[in-house]
């Protein structure tokens, strides 16, 4: 693992800032696992399935048009041969509005990708396909929105409705212009909306509900359902003000309420900063976290609630003093949850991962990787099952001429009884 021991540096480093140590205060182990994903492959996503097996999915490139989106599962240390869900020329490539995997209750899979409908950067669709072979094959698209012009539909997030179908929440650009394709200028008193709709297990539609009529344009939403069918749903929101900070609407027995600001940064910032939040659960207890740079200080935050989402408590600051974003959060059993965030230091982008509680905050971080070439971690994923718990990310590999890389580690954490 010697990617781990260039790293045993790094977090001494860390340790010595703390006082402690780094890696012991988060994982119990670490191990890095090999993945399927060819060379050129990136924006892995994680899920996992009701068996305990991890879905992965990526997207891998074969020169400047040709691009697919693959999907393995992983088994203990042991890969699937991966699947192609979908292989064209048009499909739409961002390293931020990346395809992502959910898993059903009922066994059922489901992947979103996006595929360009028209010749500006910002006209594509957002595609959902299923699996109900535990991935060995996938369904033809699903479109879920009802909107068919060449605007944006996209950073869509996905989960069970509790009725053995799911709910599909996405950004919807049917009243949202574009100036200038190139520049991305953005026509004055248009605006992004927030729509949802659900899909049955036969994978009929139902129709459209607006969640908001103004939202921030390209940051991922992140949604997680709860135990008792609560769904709900975090997004970078935008006022008249330009204000974008993270609102949350709920859906509660099948109503969703209205939107409600949960951050109070008070970020004013006239584009989008391309950084959206994320969320997670187990039974009430609930953890989110975001990036803002309100008032020019970049930081990454997280809050928790004991009721469902109803109300979250007062936000904490968990970075080192020079974050990036791209956030991830699993909420653990015990009441704790694992943050992830990428951070810029003097030697490079690092990614970090920290333990936090609602009571004593975010402890000591863990950094699994440095990488010196800026901006190509991405968002890195996290899933956790009992006391394990996988990430995965982006990297440039050191051997092959810089190409992108998936690289995924494997850890455990003691779960306090």
């Amino acid at each position: 693992m010697k990617h781990y021991l260039i790293l045993s540096v790094l977090n001494a480093a860390l340790s010595s800032l703390f006082g402690v140590s780094a890696a012991a205060q988060v994982f119990l182990t670490l191990e890095e696992l090999g993945t399927p994903a060819a060379l050129n492959a990136e924006s892995p996503s994680l899920a996992m399935m009701p068996d305990g097996r991890v879905l992965m999915s990526w997207i891998e490139t074969n020169g400047h048009v040709r691009a697919a989106v693959k999907t393995a599962v992983l088994d203990g240390s042991d890969w699937s041969k991966p699947v192609a869900v979908v292989e064209s020329d048009d499909l739409f490539i961002n390293y931020a509005d990346f395809p992502s995997v959910a898993a059903l209750p009922d066994g059922t899979l489901v992947t979103s990708w996006s595929r360009m409908s028209g010749d500006s950067y910002f006209a594509y669709d957002t595609v959902i396909s299923l699996s109900r072979d535990s991935g060995a094959s996938w369904s033809a698209g699903i479109v879920p929105h009802q909107d068919r012009s060449e605007r944006q539909h996209g950073f869509m997030s996905i989960v069970s409705n509790g009725s053995g179908g799911m709910t599909a929440m996405w950004l919807d650009g049917q009243d949202y212009d574009i100036v200038d394709s190139q520049g991305g200028a953005e026509a004055e008193g248009d605006a992004m909306q927030l729509r949802a709709t659900t899909l049955s297990p036969d994978g009929a539609l139902s129709e459209e509900v607006l969640l908001d009529e103004r939202t921030c344009t390209c940051c991922q939403t992140t949604a997680v359902a709860l135990d008792d069918g609560t769904v709900l749903l975090a997004y970078r929101d935008r006022t008249e003000a330009e204000i974008r900070d993270i609102s949350l609407v709920r859906q509660v027995d099948g109503v969703w309420s209205q939107p409600v600001e949960v951050s109070g940064d008070e970020w004013e910032i006239s584009g989008c900063p391309v950084n959206g939040p994320a969320i997670d659960a187990h039974g009430s207890q609930v953890a989110l976290v975001w990036f803002t740079a309100a008032d020019e200080t970049p930081a990454v935050r997280m809050a928790f609630s004991d009721d469902r989402g109803a109300n979250f408590g007062v936000p904490m600051s968990i970075d080192l003093g020079a974050p990036l974003g791209g956030v991830d959060v699993v909420q653990l059993s015990d009441g704790s949850a694992l943050f992830s965030w990428v951070e810029r230091t003097a030697a490079g982008e690092i990614v970090l991962v920290c333990r936090a509680n609602p009571s004593d905050g975010c402890g000591a971080p863990v950094a699994l990787t440095l990488v010196r070439k800026g901006r190509t971690i991405g968002f890195p994923r996290m899933v956790a099952s009992g006391a394990d718990v996988w990430i995965a990310w982006n990297e440039t590999s050191r051997s092959a001429n810089g190409a992108l890389i998936v690289r995924l580690a494997h850890a455990t954490v003691e779960l306090v009884k």
